[in-house]
């Protein structure tokens, strides 16, 4: 792992890394999120930013526990990409663990470290209560415009997505952060890699909440998007990917994006 900064400040002591890529400035764990992040040194970030599962896509149980294609997605089986992990719990299992990794990560965050977490709009009021549990503040909710849906006579458009976000106890006014919008207005990525994937325009934007040459945790780093977004807004980056498919292809994508500097290890 090569990061910036010594990653003796990173994890505490005795922990076996699991399987990692990365380069300078960024690295992307294969693993579970619960079982990694107990093991980051307090105060190791200074920003959470992610995309975790919605476990959304449906009212009754039959049709949260599809796949995530199933309910994500339009494209035809042989176009189909690979499905990922723990997208099929209930409200409130999904709320209870969204609440238990919120309050581990606080754990590895800088007084004052702004966390942001994107949802829809069936889990947003959990999403709020599971925050507020894990001991973050909650400060809002900003809104990704996709600008684009299909339409539904007599229905309003499903044509946004939400982030909420908060900090880890007060937040200083003196940060170096500008003015930060409320609204994204940013169309899906046209050649996407992942399911779910948010365009890397979005994330730049978002990743702009921490401070230059601060260190942003992504727990759910998918298709590496928010770690790429945050190297090249001058951070580093350390993500998070439980899935196998998505953990082989976003290192891909980064290895790729950030030649000829970057390598992987």
């Amino acid at each position: 792992m090569r990061l910036t900064n010594t990653e003796n400040d990173l994890f505490s002591s005795g922990f076996v890394l699991p399987e990692h890529r990365g380069g300078d400035g960024w690295t992307i764990l294969h693993g579970d999120a619960l079982d990694i992040i107990p093991h980051f040194q307090p105060g190791a970030f200074d920003a959470v930013i992610t995309d975790p599962p919605y476990a959304g896509g449906g009212a009754k149980p039959s049709e949260k526990t599809r796949t995530t294609n199933q309910k994500y997605s339009s494209m035809s089986a042989d176009k189909a990409l690979p499905d990922f992990d723990g997208d099929q719990k209930d409200q409130l299992s999904w709320m209870l663990w969204t609440a238990v990794w919120m309050s581990k990560v606080r754990a590895a965050c800088k007084p004052g470290a702004p966390i942001c977490v994107f949802i829809d709009w069936r889990q947003l009021p959990a999403l709020a209560c599971a925050m507020q549990w894990a001991g973050w503040i909650w400060r809002g909710v900003a809104v990704w415009d996709k600008m684009t849906s299909r339409p539904q006579k007599g229905r309003y458009r499903q044509q946004a997505e939400f982030m909420v976000w908060g900090s880890n106890g007060p937040m200083p006014l003196q940060r170096k952060v500008g003015c930060l919008p409320g609204v994204f207005r940013h169309a899906n990525p046209a050649n996407r890699i992942h399911v779910t994937e948010k365009p890397l325009p979005l994330m730049r934007e978002v990743v702009q909440t921490c401070e230059q040459g601060g260190r942003i945790l992504d727990p759910f780093a998918g298709a590496g998007t928010t770690v790429l977004a945050a190297v090249q807004e001058g951070c580093e980056a350390v993500g998070i990917e439980v899935t196998n498919a998505y953990y082989e292809l976003g290192t891909e994508r980064l290895k790729n994006a950030l030649q000829p500097t970057e390598t992987a290890e």
